[in-house]
């Protein structure tokens, strides 16, 4: 077993920088072979919580790794977790990173619906 060379701290990223980077992580959503491969683990998928997570989350994780691994995040999912932490210590100083988080998980979470469960004044309007 070869268990040495464990100490990976996530990289120092200011608040400046993680935005950067996160944009640079939406953008590379939108490109289109990418958005064409999370638009067939939709289809495979099929709105299904477990296969969102079976097909959805591994090419969501794989699109975010190409992008931080360029910014000494590790190339894993690990390297996606340590990410996703870096910016979630930012949301609450930084109203902008907070919005392109969202944004972000938006595009490969599924919109949560709360069962109904007490008054309907909660309720989202369709239009």
């Amino acid at each position: 077993m070869a268990a040495s060379a464990q100490p990976s701290v996530p990289p120092a990223l200011s608040a400046e920088q993680a935005k950067a980077v996160l944009a640079e992580v939406i953008k590379a959503f939108g490109a289109p072979e990418n958005a064409q491969r999370m638009e067939e683990a939709r289809d495979n998928a099929c709105n299904d919580m477990g296969k969102m997570l079976q097909f959805l989350l591994p090419v969501a994780t794989q699109i975010q790794q190409d992008v931080i691994k360029a910014y000494g995040f590790s190339s894993d999912g690990e390297g996606v977790l340590k990410f996703a932490r870096l910016i979630k210590s930012y949301e609450s100083q930084d109203p902008e990173i907070a919005s392109m988080s969202g944004k972000l998980k938006a595009m490969f979470l599924p919109p949560m619906t709360l069962p109904p469960h007490g008054a309907g004044t909660g309720g989202v309007a369709a239009s």
